[in-house]
């Protein structure tokens, strides 16, 4: 009982933390969203307004003239982007723990995860920058020019393909900072496994991709579910890697998979330095409503996917998701 009473309030400092974030958050913003309304959301203009001008009182707010602001085009991007990441990371983060397994010899099985993991601890400006000096170049003379011959007559992949920067571009550079995540979780989960469950599938002469996929994968299905989930939330966050290769777009939506985006993330590190020379106040307390946005979209990301961890574990699908 006594270490129970001392760890509890340890444990509870995590719930607590986000907590206090996100009532930090909605009562800074609060001006802004009595200002902003609904239309916050559904607007696609972000605009300082007249710095120089006299401030006028809109809804109650005191704001520059001119000044209005929306968000959607920030939206889109983010979850467009951190989708494409997901989409892309999860076959190869699977297929990377499965190899680390099973592929790699024993002895050499540390040394190869040990590098694997190693990219997860690279900070996201190298990314960036790996990202700047050769991804955009060849994505947007090389990839790009490919994709559209071939595959523009489907839908959001007909041109123009821009200089490089853009959606796929972000998608593909954050795609590759969350696969480190997912491999070395499920790695770790797949060598755990009951040997026994292993020895015999391939006794009754299972390959050793069959006893990989129709025997240990299932088993992991949930690590699998958990390793996605913290992916999503290094992608939605993600803030200078994206800066870097997105394009900056600002009230614009994308109409094609290489269209220049920016994230809620980045545009709050783009935007501060104009948003404080509002004497108002008020772009940046809109920009603390971008933040309290993308906190309620990671809650909401994170709670579907418990859902998905929870129906998971019933027994009913357990025996028919990998019939």
């Amino acid at each position: 009982m006594a270490f129970r009473r001392l760890i509890a309030p340890i444990a509870s400092l995590v719930g607590l933390s986000l907590i206090g974030i996100v009532v930090f958050l909605w009562d800074y913003a609060w001006p802004a969203m009595k200002l902003n309304g609904f239309h916050f959301l559904i607007s696609n203009n972000w605009n300082l307004g007249n710095l120089y001008g006299n401030p006028i009182t809109q809804n109650g707010q005191q704001i520059m003239p001119g000044a209005e602001y929306g968000i959607l085009f920030l939206i889109a991007g983010t979850l467009l982007s951190t989708a494409i990441a997901v989409i892309i990371a999860v076959p190869f983060g699977v297929g990377s723990a499965m190899f680390l397994a099973e592929g790699v010899p024993p002895v050499l099985r540390p040394w190869v995860s040990f590098f694997v993991e190693l990219l997860a601890a690279i900070p996201s400006v190298v990314y960036g920058l790996w990202g700047y000096v050769l991804v955009i170049p060849f994505l947007g003379n090389h990839l790009f020019p490919f994709m559209v011959k071939h595959f523009g007559a489907v839908p959001y992949f007909a041109g123009p393909t821009g200089s490089g920067y853009g959606l796929l571009t972000s998608g593909l550079v954050l795609s590759l900072m969350i696969v480190p995540l997912i491999a070395a979780t499920v790695r770790d989960a797949l060598v755990a496994r009951p040997i026994g469950q292993r020895e015999a599938a391939l006794a009754l002469g299972a390959t050793r991709f069959e006893t990989l996929w129709a025997v240990e994968l299932p088993g992991v299905r949930r690590v699998v579910i958990a390793s996605t989930i913290l992916a999503t939330g290094r992608a939605l966050g993600e803030t200078m890697a994206v800066l870097m290769v997105g394009g900056g777009a600002l009230n614009y939506l994308p109409n094609n998979i290489y269209s220049p985006i920016t994230t809620m993330a980045a545009f709050i590190v783009s935007q501060l330095d104009s948003a404080m020379e509002d004497p108002t106040g008020m772009a940046v307390r809109s920009l603390a409503e971008v933040a309290l946005v993308l906190c309620l979209i990671s809650i909401i990301v994170n709670g579907i996917a418990r859902l998905l961890l929870y129906f998971s574990g019933s027994e009913r699908l357990e025996a028919t998701a990998w019939m």
